[in-house]
């Protein structure tokens, strides 16, 4: 009888911890459909924007002369994209969840060239479609995983199981290491790799202009951190690492990729991400209540939560660590 209960014991620790290890495997498929979601019939519309595209499902904000906020207030993640434009080229940060296609849209905003780069690889911003021309930050764990310069995001990376969407394989014209200058002509980005909703996450800077495109970073409403390749230690080095970017820009507009429900282009501060790292400090030492089971959902701020997997399952370990930050 105790070799029989010892045998059970075992197969139940097992089976627990295989449940643990494809927790999201398991819990995306319960929590999603599987089936595309279908646009909205009325949405909360941003101000000063202009409706474009197929039945007018783009509405696009003007932020100046060159740059061009492509919002999709009907999709159910309220998407944010951004064309952002020098005097010889452009860059297309995100593109959408795809339900209808963002290129015919680019095109009547601008005559340049357009290179798409994914603030992060998850669908709700590849916008599954063929771009005449694709960057991606170069990341060990990214490069290694390319046949050649083609690149298709896996599972976890991608996520498109929730809507029945399948990754696309993209050729990529140009891949970008973190830190590097992108220069589009008469204006200059700098890419900073800013994990922690994923680990392929990257942010766009434009000293001079005074902006930061920050992805799902921190946008409007709610952060996303317990989806797979999502890391609290990541977000704890990335806000260290978007504070010593922006020293020299302290009231910097930082602009994030999903519109709150009111329909409003998200707008955080540096100010924010100082509260943002401070109350990341607070979770990891276990300082800052939470609520709910999974996700935990930990208050940020007034008008931020972060949902996030519960402490015995958070990582806290950097995917690449930055010994130059400290962590106060």
């Amino acid at each position: 009888m105790a070799k029989k209960f010892g045998i059970s014991a075992v197969i139940i620790v097992i089976l627990l911890a295989i449940g643990v290890w494809q927790r999201h495997r398991i819990l995306i498929p319960l929590a999603t459909s599987g089936e595309r979601i279908m646009p909205r019939e009325e949405a909360n519309l941003p101000a000063d924007g202009k409706p474009f595209g197929e039945e007018a499902y783009f509405y696009v904000v003007q932020l100046d002369a060159q740059t061009f906020a492509i919002t999709e207030p009907y999709a159910w993640p309220r998407n944010v994209n951004y064309l952002i434009a020098g005097s010889e080229r452009a860059m297309l940060l995100d593109a959408g969840v795809g339900f209808y296609d963002i290129r015919p849209v680019v095109k009547k905003l601008t005559d340049l060239p357009v290179t798409f780069i994914p603030s992060h690889l998850h669908y709700d911003h590849t916008g599954q479609g063929g771009y005449e021309r694709i960057a991606l930050v170069d990341l060990p764990h990214l490069r290694v995983r390319a046949d050649g310069d083609e690149f298709t995001p896996n599972w976890g990376e991608h996520l498109g199981v929730a809507e029945g969407i399948a990754p696309t394989k993209w050729k990529i014209d140009e891949w970008i290491k973190p830190g590097s200058e992108i220069d589009l002509g008469q204006r200059k980005l700098t890419l900073h790799y800013t994990p922690g909703h994923t680990d392929n996450s990257i942010s766009l800077l434009d000293k001079a202009a005074n902006i930061m495109f920050t992805g799902d970073f921190m946008s409007a409403g709610r952060i996303n951190a317990h989806y797979p390749t999502s890391s609290m230690g990541d977000y704890l080095q990335s806000a260290q690492k978007i504070l010593k970017a922006t020293m020299e820009n302290p009231d910097i507009s930082l602009r994030g990729a999903h519109a709150g429900k009111d329909g409003q282009l998200p707008r955080k501060s540096r100010g924010d991400i100082e509260i943002l790292r401070d109350q990341l400090v607070k979770i990891k030492e276990g300082a800052l209540n939470s609520t709910g089971s999974y996700p935990r959902l930990y208050a940020i701020k007034e008008d931020v939560v972060m949902q996030a997997e519960p402490r015995w399952l958070q990582d806290w370990s950097p995917t690449y660590p930055d010994k130059s930050l400290s962590e106060n």
